[in-house]
């Protein structure tokens, strides 16, 4: 595991988060040095797709790679549908909860060697999953090397005009935390940035359920 990905790998191993993909709900934070606390949705990532979620489903194309698929509820409803899907994620326990509902799935970074490199033809960043390293221009930089020339990258922006890098812990908001580990928000305007910027061009961009979502393609190569 590289430099960028060990100490967030490392985070999400931990109790509290281990603890609560087993029992399927929080409460569950990421926690700010200054005290701010951000919830996560982990019922919601241990449920069926819900509205918005089918609205990302019915845009992928080939082969599906999901990075950071947590409990893997993406990867399962993309076996049902025959489509070839195999998600990434640093927590052995989220790994196992995908596997266990019929999905495939790989306990290693995205900054990892991965299979397929070059050939998903879509990729797949949501549930604020951008913000994995705390570098987004290194992760979007690392997601073009994973899929096809024509492939895309669906992403899910936070639902605010915010472009932060900041240390954060997880937490069970009862006293327990994880280690300390970079991490990145991103809204809409901040993602088209750092896309730019790494060679992506936005494509289609829609908001579900008051989650914004930009698909990105890959910029022609220069000749």
């Amino acid at each position: 595991m590289t430099t960028t990905a060990a100490p967030a790998a490392l985070a999400w191993r931990a109790d509290p988060y281990t603890d609560a993909l087993r029992s399927g709900r929080g409460p569950l934070f990421l926690h700010r040095q200054d005290g701010w606390l951000l919830p996560l949705e982990v019922e919601r990532w241990c449920a069926a797709p819900d509205p918005a979620d089918l609205t990302v489903l019915r845009r992928c194309r080939g082969a599906v790679l999901d990075i950071g698929c947590g409990p893997g509820r993406l990867v399962v409803a993309l076996a049902a549908l025959g489509t070839a899907a195999l998600g990434v994620d640093v927590s052995p326990e989220a790994v196992r909860r995908t596997q266990r509902s019929g999905g495939s799935a790989l306990c290693r970074s995205v900054f990892d060697p991965l299979p397929g490199e070059g050939r998903w033809h879509t990729a797949l960043l949501l549930d604020g999953n951008v913000g994995i390293g705390g570098d987004p221009a290194a992760l979007l930089t690392r997601a073009a090397r994973l899929i096809e020339a024509d492939g895309q990258l669906i992403v899910e922006a936070a639902p605010l005009d915010v472009d932060e890098r900041v240390e954060v812990r997880v937490a069970d908001g009862r006293g327990a935390f994880g280690a300390a580990f970079p991490w990145s928000r991103l809204g809409t305007a901040a993602l088209l940035r750092y896309a730019h910027a790494t060679g992506w061009r936005a494509g289609e961009q829609w908001t579900a359920a008051g989650r914004p979502f930009v698909v990105l393609r890959r910029m022609p190569a220069r000749v």
